[in-house]
């Protein structure tokens, strides 16, 4: 089958070439946990339908038409062939079955994430710009329970309700956060990862810390919450390189 054809036969092929670029993207920036971790989009109006990765495919190799179409309230899910890893499935489809408004959900244990995660403190106070990005619009999960199964991960939706607090510092576990669509949910991704990243060498050079007052830290993040087509220019000129180096992403 040509791609032309392809692509005229498989539904949702603009998201899912938008979602598999992102899958390449954290593979490179080395954000990625082999075969493990998961991204969703959600492609109905209700957001019970959404795409994710195939179970245990390297993000490496994820391409747009072996992303996956789950209904979130399809029980039979993890009984027919092609199932999803079922961690994916208990923490994702718990998401999208309760919380509407989270388009896109993204979990890894990127090192700093996870680092930030690990700390008896897990907040992320605001000591530069990126750091204050995140000012009051992250929850901290204390309650790690083991694997995301289904009970785990309906714990976790349930902690997502405020469609203001878009980042999830899983203890112990690692970082989720979601968006409006795949640009919006990356380009969060990737700026909490940086922002994790400065927290953490600030804390390693055992000096007191500037943090932001209150209402600098809530400006911030507002202002930069309203910065004109960020996430859409960072996802388009990633999409851009992976065309430029001959990625088959988009097949």
């Amino acid at each position: 089958m040509t791609v032309t054809n392809l692509r005229a036969n498989i539904d949702h092929w603009a998201e899912r070439v938008d979602l598999a670029a992102t899958f390449r993207w954290v593979e490179r920036l080395n954000m990625h946990e082999g075969v493990a971790n998961h991204f969703s989009l959600a492609v109905n109006p209700e957001g019970t339908q959404f795409l994710m990765n195939p179970n245990q495919m390297h993000f490496a190799r994820v391409k747009a038409s072996n992303l996956l179409l789950l209904d979130a309230n399809d029980a039979e899910v993890m009984n027919q062939p092609g199932a999803p890893d079922p961690t994916a499935w208990g923490l994702h489809g718990s998401i999208h079955r309760h919380c509407p408004h989270a388009r896109c959900v993204m979990h890894v244990h990127s090192i700093f994430a996870t680092v930030l995660a690990s700390l008896a403190d897990s907040t992320l106070p605001p000591i530069d710009q990126n750091t204050a990005t995140f000012y009051d619009r992250y929850v901290v999960d204390e309650e790690f329970g083991g694997l995301a199964f289904e009970s785990e991960g309906e714990r976790c939706a349930s902690m997502l309700s405020d469609p203001k607090k878009k980042v999830m510092i899983m203890g112990n576990h690692g970082v989720l956060v979601i968006g409006s669509d795949p640009a919006d949910a990356f380009n969060r991704l990737y700026y909490f990862e940086r922002a994790a990243e400065t927290y953490i060498r600030a804390l390693q050079t055992g000096q007191p810390l500037r943090v932001l007052p209150d209402e600098i830290a809530e400006k911030t993040a507002q202002e930069l919450e309203d910065y004109p087509d960020q996430a859409q220019a960072h996802l388009r000129e990633i999409k851009a390189l992976l065309d430029d180096g001959g990625s088959d992403y988009a097949t």
